[in-house]
């Protein structure tokens, strides 16, 4: 089965720097990093102390108050360093890879011929959990909750997203067991979406429904999926996984082993070697990234929702991309005076650019001006296809009103459907950072 998800609001903004469809091998990193962070609401409880040896697969730490969520070591070797912050908060748990990697041997499993207790079991008894998302509030999914439908976008239409059919293409098989395992997870449907106007092999994976997806970001978001398909509503819940995050639950299942295999894209206009680059979850940026220029930020996922990571620090877990673009820290001569140049990107044709539709844009990190006290109505409306009023939600998870925000779909949203409102808006407001505020008071107030 089929169904097409078109939408018509939003923004394709075409920058410059996309990777080369070309995949390579990077270096092996000498230590890999886990870090809590990634895992929004997680606190870790470990169950390894610094200086034990590990194999990949075998159990780092469970979440505090979700004990069935287990978060596993990547790579096999030693476990080097438990760093923390104040008042002892684990920031990141460091281990020390092996010359050769030894793997867990968890043995396989058909889940087609499995129960679903069997099935849900092993997913979160062996760290497989972690790669599954819950909405509402954009955590890590609970083992006791039963989600209504799962989603998988192969299909991000984020600026210089990595293309999931490069990821998968020797991965097909692993996926259709990832699939077959999330049709055990729930009793509603596994929804998959795909690029429209691919003859993608996507298009063939079986025991899902597909999502055919066109229009501009966020056309290809989950939150968009969802809205399209199924809209949730107060205590409904609903998982999402990434593309090669399926591909690794299946090989689990198929082989026995914990192959935490990530795909990275190289990309953006400071990088000098765009290229997609085969490594491990947690390794080391440097072992990615070879060769970019100066004054340069480094963001471990896209520019719009991506998180900034220093040079010599490490991939996110969830990420396949690595992006680097200019500092935005230089003066602008004159950059106040409207139809100055073509080299600016804008949406209300303050700029030349807007005479240009197919041109690409070299972006940096400037903001072009501070947090202004105006709202200009309609505008966040522009780029939000989810029906949903994004300016009186944004104003009620600033008061903290929990009832309002119910009323205004808060249930339906997470950070990453507002990046577009970020990037647009005329207020400068940090709209993303706001709506993750207000999901961490729904999350106290409501649970």
């Amino acid at each position: 089965m089929s169904k097409d998800v078109k939408v018509k609001k939003g923004l394709k903004l075409r920058l410059k720097g996309e990777a080369e469809k070309i995949l390579k091998d990077a270096p092996k990193s000498k230590t890999y990093a886990i870090r809590p962070s990634n895992f929004h609401s997680a606190v870790p409880k470990m169950v390894l102390k610094e200086g034990e040896k590990i194999k990949a697969g075998e159990e780092l730490f469970f979440s505090k108050y979700s004990e069935k969520t287990r978060f596993v070591s990547p790579v096999s070797g030693t476990l080097k360093e438990i760093v923390r912050g104040a008042k002892r908060k684990i920031l990141s748990v460091i281990v020390e890879s092996d010359d050769t990697i030894e793997y867990k041997d968890f043995g396989t499993m058909n889940p087609l011929k499995s129960s679903n207790e069997e099935v849900k079991e092993r997913v979160f008894s062996t760290g497989l959990g972690a790669f599954i998302k819950q909405r509402p509030y954009d955590i890590p999914a609970v083992a006791d909750d039963s989600p209504k439908a799962i989603y998988v976008s192969a299909f991000d239409t984020a600026p210089l997203a990595a293309s999931a059919e490069i990821i998968l293409k020797n991965k097909v098989e692993h996926f259709q067991a990832g699939i077959n395992v999330l049709t055990k997870l729930t009793e509603g449907k596994v929804y998959l979406g795909v690029d429209k106007h691919s003859a993608s092999f996507l298009k063939d994976i079986e025991n899902v429904e597909i999502l055919n997806i066109s229009g501009p970001h966020p056309a290809g978001n989950v939150g968009t999926l969802v809205h399209e398909t199924e809209p949730m509503n107060r205590g409904e819940r609903v998982w999402s996984v990434n593309p090669e995050d399926v591909a690794i639950i299946g090989e689990q299942f198929s082989t026995g082993k914990y192959n935490a295999e990530r795909t990275v894209a190289v990309c953006g206009s400071s990088a000098n070697e765009k290229y997609y680059y085969k490594t491990i979850i947690g390794a080391e940026v440097k072992s990615v990234l070879k060769d970019f220029e100066d004054n340069s930020r480094i963001i471990s996922g896209n520019v719009l929702t991506g998180e900034k990571i220093p040079a010599d620090g490490y991939l996110n877990f969830f990420a396949n991309e690595l992006t680097v673009i200019p500092e935005g820290n230089e003066y602008r001569m004159f950059g106040w005076l409207p139809f100055k140049d073509n080299d600016i990107h804008s949406m209300s044709k303050t700029s030349l650019s807007w005479m240009f539709p197919n041109k690409k844009y070299e972006v940096n990190t400037n903001l072009n001006g501070e947090e202004r006290a105006l709202v200009v109505t309609g505008e966040m409306e522009e780029v939000m296809p989810l029906d949903i009023f994004p300016m009186q939600l944004i104003k009620a998870c600033l008061a903290g009103d929990v009832e309002k925000m119910e009323n205004l779909g808060i249930y339906e949203v997470i950070p990453e459907d507002f990046a577009l409102i970020d990037y647009t808006n005329t207020s400068k407001i940090e709209a993303q950072e706001i709506i993750r505020n207000g999901l961490d008071i729904m999350i106290t107030e409501v649970g």
